[in-house]
């Protein structure tokens, strides 16, 4: 067992009464978690599935679920059954909640921050967007594009707060009404939806309403632990939802950090972890203020900026360095410039000249000399500020990576796709488009730019006849690239850029995916048209990714961060800088302009300085910022001489140059040298079983889905296979209740589950009519087997490696006439899988269910749901298990090691492959074949 202070043996030896653990930034809390959940689940008598553990990201929830399944190895005590236990976010907890015992919300899809705007620009009147009022003459509505991001805030601030809705304009009420109908008839949740339906039935009358009568009756009977971590960052409605969980008497606990409360600006309730003491009875509080992360100099300058917060507004705390990162005079600078340019040109000699200094990650660790990646650049304003930087590394030749898809478009990579775009809608001949290509270093020599034109120019024949879904955006972007012979190999410069050009050209692959999914079904010369002025119009496409938070993959390649606070919350790098310290900028001032107050009065609201941003909540932040540092800090101040605004420093900058950690002129670097070594870290890596398929079948495709980014195109018949697998869960739920659905209902759970948006009408008709034969059929062949339903739609989970998790669902388990278990996947002829993927599948989901419960499956089966579709029944042996338990091992190993290889040759596999075009040259008649596939 770990060595653990005090105060973190007392936080996990606490396991029956509420728990507040307040974490100060490094202090090991995700250990402690870990341990605590650990020895709850060592109890007699508990199982996973009663205890919900709430992360902030999923990326936080897959470190969380290795620490736990590394705790629980160590210790020797079973996992049996770790899949139901969730650890996720709270949004995710939420639709699964109600998507497992909700059958009408069983076809819904989510809408992220992204395609929430998108559908709201695009039906802009229905949504009530344009008919919502605001209190300034000037702008009496608010207006499609430009109020956009506001206007969902509005729509979430009425859903997510404690609002009086009697002092709410009945404009603002109508309009958001109107949203929330076309939400609900498009199918949709947003994020918040997730989590108020949910607590809408967790309040519910469970007397008068049947869907409430469940989910009540499932928390009472197996939720018994709830964990919230980050605490400090719920909202009003989270804390209803947890309140929700917690009403049949489950234990609490909560853990958080007031000092790091940073957003409020999406509504987080800083008093909730201030007044959790007064608000819960019988709270155990327990502090943990050892920071194991930082050198003394950091968590001191840390700490005088926490004691910068009012002690009314903050929980009495005394963060103490207690790691093994030595703090060196030197180590921490606070330098001022005559201007960016200075400031940036500054940054990035720095970095060079400390490229390959020693630095110890870990007391038992050998020295290694730093790397690009382990420089990070903390903007307050990415979008606003990090230009000069940008520009300097450039010049320099020094990779970088900006976090999420901020400034993605200015980078002349993107500018140069952008630019494909942009002739596709008649705005940039063929010259000027070439030499954006060549300005941005990105023409393969061996590329034949003819044939990269010959697919733009036949995809802008808009005349052409063809179906709508035929215009397919993401296929003509990966057709072109392919034309262009772009691809890892090819792409001009070192070889290391390769890495860097493929992590931003997937990035554009997922904004081409968050556009088409709501602009699929629309004129093709109108729908390129627009995607042309979504991605240069300042006030969309930049404006929308400008506060985006996550990457659109899982590479990390060997390059200095750019980020905002807010997305490097959670992280740490040996050095950091925090720039652009001026005052109006970081603490950042109010805005003009139309705000939220214009639309919901202030009075409406509870604490709405909230939504304004104080300075102590800047300060908050800036406190987030320095203790992201283990070893080096850097902080910068340059006026801005042609705004007025921006010309003073900030009280941040004067503050940290009070502290006599700091210096303020830099000595230049010293220390011992060694070879620039990055510390390749593959992050936890949570796959469904059909992401794993991939990994089977080809390693690089794997690669470009899930490390770069890169989206298949939509097909017209996305969501049908969807639909059969939820009519059929649906009627074998009914069944685990002694409820068997007849035949003759087919038509009435098709209609509710099967949703077609990417369908032509003449489509969506067939496919109707076939999902009613298809399920009529099932039901009328196996109707005696129903009643033999031991599990549906069961949460399976397997650990493949050290973190790396695959987790899914088996669609069916059943007992057969000789009381043998069957593992049941649904399949249909459409989009089917190559038979030795769905055998190796099938035994997947055979180690998993073993895995959850202990017992062995005797056969797997594949039940086609076409009339001719052929059913593959085998037996579960040994030799068959051992074999795919080796290939689950084999194929972490090659995950974590990055050993992703194409495959040897062209064969059927590639044929398949939507991203085959980036792999290697596709052969004439398949390329004739996979036209014809997709229609053309």
């Amino acid at each position: 067992m770990t060595n653990y202070t005090a105060a973190q043996a007392e936080a996990i030896a606490c396991l029956d009464e509420p728990l507040q653990i307040i974490a100060c930034a490094g202090s090991g809390k995700t250990q402690v978690i870990s341990q605590r959940i650990a020895a709850i689940l060592s109890q007699p008598g508990v199982k996973p599935a009663n205890l919900i553990a709430f992360t902030f990201t999923e990326k936080a929830a897959a470190e969380l679920k290795e620490r736990i399944l590394s705790v629980l190895e160590a210790e020797g005590v079973s996992t049996q059954g770790i899949a139901e236990m969730y650890i996720g976010t709270m949004h995710g907890y939420a639709l699964d909640l109600v998507q497992r015992l909700v059958p009408e919300t069983f076809k819904f899809s989510v809408l992220t921050d992204i395609t929430a705007r998108l559908f709201v620009d695009r039906n802009s009147r229905k949504s009530g967007l344009t008919e919502c009022p605001t209190s300034l003459t000037s702008t009496p509505r608010l207006r499609r594009y430009i109020h956009s991001k506001l206007y969902m805030q509005v729509t979430t601030v009425l859903r997510e707060d404690a609002v009086d809705e009697d002092l709410v304009p009945n404009g603002v009420l109508k309009a958001h009404w109107d949203y929330m109908q076309l939400l609900y008839g498009n199918a949709y949740f947003d994020f918040t939806e997730m989590i108020n339906l949910a607590v809408q039935l967790l309040e519910g009358d469970p007397s008068q309403d049947a869907a409430a009568a469940l989910i009540q009756g499932h928390i009472r009977d197996d939720i018994h632990y709830v964990v919230v971590d980050e605490y400090q960052d719920v909202n009003p409605l989270q804390e209803r939802l947890v309140r929700g969980l917690t009403q049949f008497g489950a234990n609490l606990c909560v853990v958080g950090d007031d000092d790091q409360t940073i957003y409020q600006w999406r509504g987080s309730e800083v008093s909730n972890i201030v007044t959790f003491w007064d608000r819960y009875s019988g709270v155990r509080q327990v502090t943990l203020d050892d920071n194991f992360r930082s050198s003394e100099g950091v968590v001191e300058v840390g700490r005088s900026v926490a004691e910068l917060i009012q002690l009314g507004n903050r929980l009495p705390k005394a963060m103490v360095a207690s790691g093994h990162q030595q703090f060196e005079r030197g180590d921490l600078l606070a330098v001022d410039f005559p201007d960016p340019q200075s400031e940036a040109a500054w940054i990035c000699e720095r970095i060079q000249a400390m490229h390959g200094l020693a630095f110890q990650d870990a007391i038992s660790s050998e020295p290694r000399g730093l790397s690009w990646s382990d420089f990070a650049v903390l903007f307050r304003s990415v979008k606003a500020d990090a230009g000069e930087l940008v520009e300097e590394m450039r010049k320099r030749d020094i990779p970088y990576v900006i976090k999420g898809l901020n400034r993605l478009f200015e980078s002349p990579e993107i500018q140069a796709i952008v630019g494909v775009f942009e002739f596709m809608a008649g705005r940039l001949d063929e010259p000027a488009l070439r030499q954006r290509f060549i300005d941005a270093h990105l023409l393969p020599p061996t590329g034949n730019w003819a044939d990269a034109m010959a697919v733009l120019n036949e995809g802008r024949d808009f005349g052409r006849g063809d179906r709508w879904g035929v215009y397919n955006i993401q296929r003509l972007y990966l057709e072109f690239l392919e034309a262009l012979e772009l691809r890892e190999e090819t792409v001009p410069g070192k070889p290391e850029r390769a890495e860097l050009v493929f992590y931003q050209l997937g990035k554009f692959s997922q904004a081409i995916s968050d556009f088409e999914a709501i602009y699929f079904n629309t004129d093709p010369e109108q729908k390129y048209q627009q995607f042309a002025d979504w991605l240069t119009f300042p006030d969309q496409a930049p404006s929308y990714y400008a506060d985006a938070d996550a990457d659109a993959g899982y590479a990390m390649p060997d390059a200095v961060v750019i980020s905002t606070v807010h997305q490097a919350k959670g992280m740490q790098w040996p050095a950091v800088f925090v720039p652009c310290l001026r005052s109006n900028r970081f603490p950042a001032k109010r805005q003009g302009g139309v705000g939220l107050f214009h639309v919901i009065p202030d009075t409406a609201v509870s604490s709405p300085d909230r939504y304004r941003g104080t300075v102590e909540d800047e300060t908050r932040l800036f406190y987030v910022a320095v203790t992201r540092a283990q070893k080096y800090l850097f902080v910068s101040y340059s006026p801005v001489p042609s705004n007025r605004l921006y010309r003073r420093r900030s009280l941040f900058f004067d503050h940290c140059t009070r502290q006599k950690w700091f210096l303020t002129r830099d000595p230049g670097v010293r220390g011992t040298r060694l070879t620039p070594h990055a510390k390749r870290e593959i992050p936890n890596v949570t796959l469904s079983f059909s992401e794993l398929k991939y990994l089977f079948e080809c390693p690089y495709q794997f690669k470009l889905r899930f490390l770069y980014g890169f989206n298949p195109p939509i097909h017209e018949a996305l969501g049908y296979g969807k639909g059969l697998h939820d009519a059929l869960a649906e009627a074998h739920k009914r069944a685990l209740a002694d409820d068997i659905v007849s035949p003759t209902e087919a038509a009435e759970l098709v209609e509710r589950h099967l949703h077609t948006p990417y369908a032509y009408p003449a489509l969506r008709d067939a496919l109707r009519k076939a999902a009613v034969e298809s399920v009529g059929r099932y039901l009328t062949d196996h109707q005696d087997d129903l009643a033999r339903t031991v599990h549906s739609e069961k949460q399976i989970q397997v650990h493949v490696a050290p973190g790396i998790t695959v987790d899914g669902r088996i669609d069916l388990v059943r007992r057969l006439d000789k009381d043998e278990l069957a593992i049941v996947d649904f399949k249909s002829t459409a989009r089917a899988q190559d038979e030795d993927v769905t055998r190796d599948q099938l035994h997947v989901y055979a180690v998993g269910y073993e895995e959850l419960s202990g017992e062995r499956a005797d056969l797997v089966e594949v039940l086609n749901l076409d009339e001719q579709g052929k059913t593959i029944r085998e037996l579960v042996e040994d030799p068959l298990l051992v074999e795919v338990r080796g290939r689950i091992k084999n194929a972490g190993d090659s995950l974590r090691e990055n050993d992703l290889p194409r495959l040897p040759v062209w064969n059927d596999k590639c044929g398949k492959c939507d991203l085959a075009e980036l792999c290697r040259d596709v052969p004439a008649d398949s390329r004739k074949a996979r036209r014809a596939a997709s229609g053309r």
